[in-house]
């Protein structure tokens, strides 16, 4: 099936956007792959340091015939959707033994997770980290030893920035290798009501611990689709996992086999074989495009505008939020996941998953068929799912019907027939909002603000009974230039209660919310921000806001509020104290939030 005209009208427009970038970038990816194997190149003395603890893969090593992977791992055992990776590179070592080929660990990335960091300190460092790990993925291929890579991550900041530093080094093959999510716990709805619940003080903090570990209680990544799932998702739409690896359990025999056939393949499409499938030719427009279409088919995280933005540039591919936009509105939702559903990614899995999706997106002609995966030519490679055979995996056609129709429809018969996002603009700047799990009702909003400067200020303005009328709730000063862009997520059972109690509420904020932004109407990312010149730095209490998914407006409409003078709050706290003083470099450099807020690219 042809794609839409829709979709072949916003691809042109990023290739033609992208056409010095993406020339400059495949120049350069030539020329490094025209030297041919990275080996080659180093001294006895280089290659004797490289080798030395190899043991009886030495040899292999020496002749230069095997292709010898890296793995980049952010393995650590803080993270549950990261614990699983400990036991991969040896797994990966004895796969590519098994087929004449040398597997190393190349070098470890930092994984942080938001979880553990929302609404405290850390979180200022969580989207930095995400340009630390690509450049600790520079620093792991820098030795030069390597025919193709491994990329072990699943989470928030850690698949983007490993993606940024892949195709950085794009003329290597590489493969992501996932770890999946953990098996269903506590249902994400009934978590949602018990935190709603503590912050009405109803219930007492022992029965609130006891609902978290229940939802979040073992190996894997977090059932909701928030950022970490939405990462899954990108890499089979983009063609950089083996098709179907995104949502198998950890610790099961398909798994593992699937882990296996990764390290096959790598070793497989390197450049000393005849099916040489360098990073460079997988990450193109059309990839990029297909992977907006799945974050929009599937209402995925918020995090991911920005991401996406920098991972593409990364490429030499440029997007903007209006192509967002665009793709959106030509997009069905065909999902419903929490928070934009009751179901969990094991349920979305069960009921035909990715494989489904992209099969009836490609039918539909919302994707582009012809593109380069590490699967083979053809996104149709991913309308297939693993099973096991002995132990070893085989590709089947996926399902070609919903086998539960709350969960995954069809493009035809979609839940809604745009997809869950939303650009706003106007004269408070530029700013989106997901409103897959919005009530139409509230997409639009005129009231006046409440300005606040955290999100502390907030919470303890509802403590105080103060937030009692419909209200734009401001939240300035949390971009990337002011403390890193943290996210807010903690602000959303409290402004779930106002809207519970009759009260018409947005949120207006330059921070994030990540993809568990729930039912609130939330303009985020706002640029500029309020440290770089934004006019929200210049909204007072009372000025009347309006905010206007409908329609695509954010804009303040109290007459002469950019004629006030900007008067910066003290943000010297922001600069000091758990770590923060070591990216003060980060935060001067930072691009904006619309240009993917990065530091590195």
């Amino acid at each position: 099936m042809p794609v839409n005209d829709t979709i072949a009208a916003i691809t042109e427009r990023v290739v033609a956007r992208s056409k010095s970038a993406r020339s400059q970038y495949l120049d350069r990816m030539r020329r490094a792959a025209e030297d041919g194997p990275r080996r080659a190149h180093l001294s006895c003395s280089n290659q004797a340091h490289a080798y030395a603890a190899m043991g009886d893969d030495k040899d292999a090593l020496v002749a230069e015939r095997a292709p010898n992977i890296g793995i980049v791992t952010a393995y650590n055992d803080m993270l549950s959707a990261h614990q699983p990776f400990k036991d991969y590179p040896d797994r990966i070592k004895d796969a590519a033994r098994k087929v004449g080929a040398t597997a190393q660990i190349a070098g470890g990335v930092p994984a942080m997770c938001d979880g553990v960091t929302q609404g405290q300190v850390g979180m200022e460092l969580s989207l930095f980290s995400r340009d630390v790990i690509a450049l600790a993925t520079g620093v792991a291929l820098t030795h030069n030893t390597f025919d193709a890579a491994l990329y072990l991550g699943v989470c928030d900041k850690i698949v983007p920035g490993l993606i940024i530093g892949a195709a950085t080094f794009g003329y290597l093959p590489g493969i992501f290798v996932p770890a999946g999510p953990m098996v269903s716990g506590l249902p994400n709805d009934e978590k949602a009501m018990i935190r709603q619940q503590f912050a009405k003080g109803e219930i007492d903090r022992a029965t609130l611990m006891k609902a978290e570990m229940d939802s979040y209680h073992g190996p894997g990544t977090c059932t909701f689709y928030g950022t970490a799932n939405s990462n899954q998702m990108l890499m089979e739409f983009i063609g950089l996992h083996m098709p179907g690896a995104s949502f198998i359990n950890p610790g099961t025999p398909l798994r593992d086999a699937l882990t296996d056939a990764a390290t096959e393949r790598a070793a497989a499409i390197t450049g000393l074989g005849n099916a040489y499938t360098p990073v460079c030719d997988i990450l193109d427009e059309k990839a990029i495009v297909n992977g907006l279409v799945g974050l929009m088919a599937t209402g995925g995280s918020t995090n991911l505008v920005i991401h996406m933005i920098a991972m593409a540039r990364a490429a030499g591919v440029i997007i903007d939020l209006q192509d967002f936009a665009d793709i959106s509105e030509a997009t069905p939702l065909m999902a419903r996941v929490y928070p934009n559903g009751l179901a969990d990614v094991n349920h979305f899995h069960a009921a035909g998953g990715l494989a489904y999706i992209i099969h009836d997106l490609l039918e539909t002609g919302h994707l582009h068929e012809d593109v380069k995966t590490v699967a083979g030519a053809g996104l149709s490679n991913y309308a297939t799912e693993p099973k096991l055979s002995g132990d070893r995996v085989n590709w089947e056609p996926g399902p070609r019907a919903t086998l539960n129709s709350k969960i995954l429809r069809s493009a035809s018969e979609a839940f809604q027939p745009s997809g869950g996002l939303k650009q706003l603009s106007g004269n408070l700047g530029r700013g989106v909002m997901k409103v897959s799990a919005v009530d139409p009702a509230y997409h639009s909003l005129e009231a006046p603000a409440r300005v606040f400067e955290d999100q502390e200020q907030v919470k303890a303005a509802f403590k105080a009974g103060t937030l009692t009328d419909d209200v734009v709730i401001v939240v300035r000063y949390q971009g990337p230039k002011a403390n890193g862009m943290p996210e807010l997520h903690g602000l959303t059972p409290v402004l779930s209660i106002l809207q519970g109690r009759g009260q018409r509420v947005a949120l207006v904020t330059d921070a994030r919310m990540s993809g568990a932004s729930g039912k609130i109407a939330s303009a985020i990312h706002v640029s500029p921000e309020a440290l770089d010149g934004g006019v929200i730095a210049q909204v007072q209490d009372g000025d009347i806001v309006r905010v206007d998914a409908t329609n695509g407006i954010l804009e303040v409409l109290t007459p002469g509020v950019t004629d006030r003078p900007i008067k910066h709050p003290d943000l010297t706290a922001n600069q000091s104290g758990i770590g923060r003083e070591l990216f003060d470099i980060f935060r001067q450099t930072a691009g904006s939030a619309d240009t993917g807020a990065g530091v590195v690219v």
